[in-house]
């Protein structure tokens, strides 16, 4: 990908972060060059290289780097603290780690001896100073400054299957699983994304997710085939969101579904009308937020199903696109909606969805170092995705919830998607998370956690004469939590396991407390 579109688009501009922009022809210079690196400090094919980094060049180079010579990329959330740090550079086996030297504090808490960690090189202010603050014990790896890019090396022949880099996903109920990515998914990634966003040379694609996740490293596979250009930002700030998407003159925007609430929530300005962007891919926004967000800005926003162990496939061209709904399985991919014994249900049943694609390599090949867990999600030839979906008549797919997240209570099965979609609704809540907690039977109870726009206050009793009217009494819920903020992962994705573990507290309402009876009709 980087050779070949080099010799077609070399001068064309690729990538720019900050006051810095890579041509094509840069990139596949910087890939060779910081391969050159990694070569002289005794990488090679199918080494681990770790990486706790922002939005910056630095990490970019290295996963092209590891690619260009065969190795693998470990790139790490930079919210993950000490143990969990030890955890992802212990499970990879990573020789070495590029750190930012304001993260490298917390390596204190992490038990260096065991590990196979050969080098720590700093990247950032201070680098040449820096030295891990309290070690609890000795490190075998060195501590120094990034390397320069060093000379030049010839790309090697990496199969389409070979492993590019190892994402973590955020565990929910255990460890973090990490992700093998091969060559292969990263050209599908990008491919199909361009298909369905109908993206052209002609297009400026922004985000403001970490490159350390999917979404942006794809967005880069999108700009490099599509001979577009990228602008990555450091971070997501609603305040200054507008003004820079104005300035970048993108085209398309990249988004999540935590984002748009936060962007609704501020008052209207004038970069919201005064930009150039077509469309949005916004994966998870709820439906009446869509509209808002396309009554204020005129950008329509692109739904669709994707995860690191699947690709995009799931979804439909804007003009084709159905409003609740996810979209369509893509040319190339299966999909099957199954009941808990993998037998498929029939369309307008909620069962989990599974996926397969035709493609060889198209997916992830499995778990790094968990062969059992491996076996569990591709158990009988599929992809067990852990989502709960129905499948319309016409092929469309509406997501439901996962199904970890799925409710029983009273013998009826409840979405916690549908009962927060009734809740954000309400004029006065701005987001919430709507999970299961036990009650004193042994059995689920219905527990949300509001956050509420600015300036509002709602009364519980209220809101529970809100719910009557829009959903049943079964799936009212029995505990409210009014709290300032919703735990998230770096990407945006409300950690609801934190949630449950967090239960009830103090300060949570009990409808049945307070003898509130539901009214049944």
């Amino acid at each position: 990908m980087l050779t070949v579109q080099a010799e077609r688009h070399g001068a064309r501009p690729l990538l720019t972060i900050g006051a810095k922009t890579w041509t094509v022809a840069d990139a596949a210079d910087a890939a060779a060059r910081r391969a050159g690196t990694l070569v002289a400090a005794g990488i090679g094919a199918g080494d681990r290289v770790a990486m706790l980094l922002g939005n910056r060049f630095e990490l970019l180079e290295l996963v092209l780097a590891c690619g260009w010579i065969g190795a693998i990329a470990v790139p790490i959330n930079t919210a993950a603290m000490g143990p969990q740090i030890g955890y992802f550079l212990e499970n990879s086996g990573a020789r070495v780690l590029v750190i930012e030297a304001e993260l490298l504090p917390r390596l204190a808490q992490v038990d260096t001896g065991h590990l196979p960690l050969e080098k720590i090189w700093v990247v950032g202010a201070g680098a040449g100073d820096a030295a891990p603050a309290q070690d609890p014990q000795p490190a075998p790896a060195t501590t120094a400054p990034l390397p320069p890019l060093g000379a030049a090396v010839p790309a090697a022949l990496v199969k389409p299957g070979d492993a590019l880099a190892i994402l973590y996903t955020s565990g929910t109920t255990g460890p973090s699983k990490g992700v093998m990515c091969p060559h292969t998914q990263y050209y599908w990634w990008g491919a199909n994304s361009i298909g369905l966003l109908e993206i052209t040379a002609d297009d400026v694609l922004a985000t403001t997710l970490p490159l350390f996740h999917i979404n942006a490293l794809s967005s880069f596979a999108q700009a490099l085939l599509a001979g577009s250009r990228m602008v990555l930002y450091e971070r997501f700030s609603a305040s200054a969101f507008w003004p820079a998407t104005c300035e970048s003159g993108a085209t398309v925007l990249y988004l999540l579904g935590a984002m748009v609430p936060i962007l609704l929530a501020r008052p209207p300005c004038a970069e919201e009308r005064g930009h150039r962007v077509r469309i949005v891919l916004g994966p998870g926004v709820p439906a009446e937020m869509i509209t808002a967000f396309q009554a204020r800005s005129g950008i329509p926003i692109l739904e669709g199903y994707a995860s690191t162990e699947t690709n995009f496939i799931i979804g439909s061209k804007i003009a084709q696109q159905k409003a609740g709904t996810i979209g369509r399985i893509q040319p190339g991919y299966q999909a099957r909606v199954v009941d808990a014994d993998d037998f498929e249900v029939e369309p307008g049943v909620a069962g989990e969805l599974l996926l397969r694609a035709d493609e060889p390599y198209a997916f992830a090949n499995g778990y790094f170092g968990m062969p059992e867990k491996t076996v569990e999600a591709w158990r009988n030839l599929w992809f067990h995705t852990g989502d709960r979906v129905v499948r319309d008549a016409d092929g469309h797919f509406r997501f439901l919830d996962r199904l970890k997240d799925a409710i029983r209570r009273r013998g009826e099965n409840i979405s916690s998607f549908e009962v927060e979609q009734v809740l954000l609704s309400h004029p006065e809540i701005e987001m919430v998370a709507v999970f299961p907690v036990r009650s004193e039977l042994a059995e689920d109870e219905v527990m949300a956690a509001i956050v509420m726009k600015p300036g509002c206050r709602l009364d519980p009793l209220d809101l529970m004469k809100f719910c009557e009217q829009r959903m049943p009494y079964y799936s009212i819920p029995r505990f409210l939590d009014f709290v300032t903020e919703l735990p998230r992962t770096e990407n945006g994705k409300v950690q609801k396991f934190r949630l449950r573990e967090r239960g009830r507290g103090e300060r949570t309402w009990d409808r049945e407390a307070v003898g509130y009876v539901l009214k049944r009709g």
